[in-house]
């Protein structure tokens, strides 16, 4: 018999960081454990947070469907049973987390998936000319993602670039560009060496991507939520961005990249924020993927115990202790 537990969790940030239109203080996050025959299966979830997703609406989705959860509703079944989002993310990991621990495999082997240590991007946020340029000189890592909106884009890429002449940059808008925009300052990114664009344009409002020959690649975060977004999204961008938090899980996941793959779409691998929990699973798709962003716990106070290995950006699998 199952027993399924619910746990809501906070995690204060080191620093506020400011993305388009809005700024984290803290990660607020819902954990999932499922017990079965002696075995116990964790895992975390943020949320998509510009659905309106919060701890409390995920909780309440899962109560909808505990009965079915604790009767033994395998993975799959899930699909059914609660839709993509935060909510089947936490049940489906930790499905996964469970068949692990029960089989004494790890949750790579399981899925096929060879998994080796990953290269992170390390994320600035939205601040002045100087404090992005600082923040620039005091990462390690050579992999950088910068935060951007419609204020002085160009001038904060020149000052990140300044400070780091030998990172790899990627940046992202969430949101923040009008395609005019877009068309004036991606030939300056691609000169500043920016090797691709995070969702320039709102979602629901970049039809105009179509046919459009960008500068360099263009990246769909909130314009490819799961499976189901995929072929629109291959219409207007080069890469999508696989968050478990969007997809509901590692199953769709997986199924995602997989179809990504083959409709030759790249992939990166992203996150909404969290502990090391939510990032294990997102590790697996980290594998498969061109550009990894996973250094959520690094932007904590404090991270979970058994906490998965961040040095110099690089990031190691995670410990059974820890998931999967």
């Amino acid at each position: 018999m199952r027993s399924l537990t619910l746990r809501a969790e906070s995690w204060p940030l080191k620093t506020p960081l400011r993305i388009t239109g809005r700024s984290f203080g803290e990660a607020h996050t819902l954990v999932a454990e499922i017990r079965e025959g002696g075995a116990a299966g964790r895992a975390e979830a943020a949320g998509v947070f510009y659905l309106g997703e919060t701890v409390a609406s995920m909780t309440a989705q899962i109560e909808s469907v505990r009965a079915e959860i604790e009767r033994g509703a395998c993975r799959r079944a899930l699909r059914y049973l609660l839709p993509p989002g935060g909510a089947r993310n936490a049940i489906d990991c930790a499905l996964w987390d469970l068949e692990a621990k029960k089989s004494g495999e790890r949750v790579w082997d399981l899925a096929g998936v060879p998994v080796a240590p990953v290269a992170t991007v390390n994320t600035i946020g939205i601040g002045s000319l100087e404090e992005m340029a600082a923040t620039a000189r005091a990462i390690d890592a050579k992999h950088i993602k910068v935060k951007l909106d419609a204020d002085a884009p160009v001038e904060r890429i020149e000052a990140v670039r300044a400070a780091r002449p030998d990172a790899e940059l990627v940046i992202d808008v969430n949101q923040g560009w009008t395609f005019e925009q877009l068309k004036e300052t991606a030939p300056a990114m691609l000169k500043l060496g920016v090797r691709m664009i995070e969702q320039p344009l709102p979602r629901g409002g970049d039809h105009e991507l179509e046919g459009y020959k960008a500068p360099l690649p263009l990246c769909a975060d909130e314009s490819c939520l799961h499976l189901g977004e995929l072929e629109t999204a291959a219409a207007r961008y080069q890469m999508i961005n696989i968050k478990l938090d969007k997809t509901g899980g590692l199953t769709e996941a997986l199924d995602l990249a997989a179809a990504a793959h083959k409709r030759g779409v790249a992939l990166m691998t992203g996150n909404m924020l969290g502990t090391s929990l939510a990032m294990a699973p997102a590790f697996i798709v980290a594998q498969l993927s061109r550009f990894v962003d996973l250094d959520g716990p690094t932007l904590l106070q404090c991270d979970c115990d058994a906490a998965m290995s961040y040095r110099d950006g690089v990031v190691t699998a995670p410990a059974a202790a820890l998931w999967g």
